[in-house]
């Protein structure tokens, strides 16, 4: 029994990883949470792009904050650029969540949700990570502790990349 736990544990693990090494990223219209126009994921070619997609009411994502807090803080002058994709109904939400947990990194909004249907979005938090030549190279659903060391070794291994 212990072994089909092991086995089940080992399957679910390597499914919240995946590598799509030629898929390239969507074209998104983002808006700031004041409702200005943001920059396009296009336009960050040449940077590795750690795209958050995350809502106020996600329990996981309240754990994920520090961990893309502290990432923003190491590697951006590496060329990372972490930005989060808040998908709440009401943007006030979102801005009461960020009151709450403050965030070094971009936040911006995905009224339309046309950018989480391009990623496909299928769970809260999902992570892209997005290499210099704006290929995605890893997802990642969910956010559990003991998962952060893991996907730190995967964006600095992107930021070591020479395109």
């Amino acid at each position: 029994m212990k072994l089909l736990s092991l086995m089940m544990l080992s399957l679910f693990a390597a499914s919240s990883f995946a590598e799509h090494l030629d898929q390239m990223s969507p074209s998104c219209a983002l808006t700031t949470l004041d409702g200005k126009p943001a920059h396009d994921l296009q336009e960050l070619k040449g940077k590795v792009v750690y795209v958050d997609f995350w809502a106020s009411w996600c329990p996981p994502c309240v754990k994920s904050f520090p961990f893309l807090n502290e990432l923003n803080h190491d590697l951006k002058d590496k060329g990372l650029q972490v930005i989060g994709v808040n998908l709440d109904e009401k943007l006030s939400d979102a801005q009461e969540f960020i009151a709450k947990h403050p965030v070094d990194f971009s936040i911006v909004a995905d009224a339309s949700k046309q950018c989480a249907k391009g990623f496909e979005v299928m769970a809260m938090p999902t992570s892209y990570l997005i290499d210099r030549k704006g290929n995605i190279r890893h997802i990642h659903q969910g956010f559990r502790p003991g998962e952060s060391e893991e996907l730190r070794a995967l964006v600095t291994q992107l930021v070591m990349e020479h395109p």
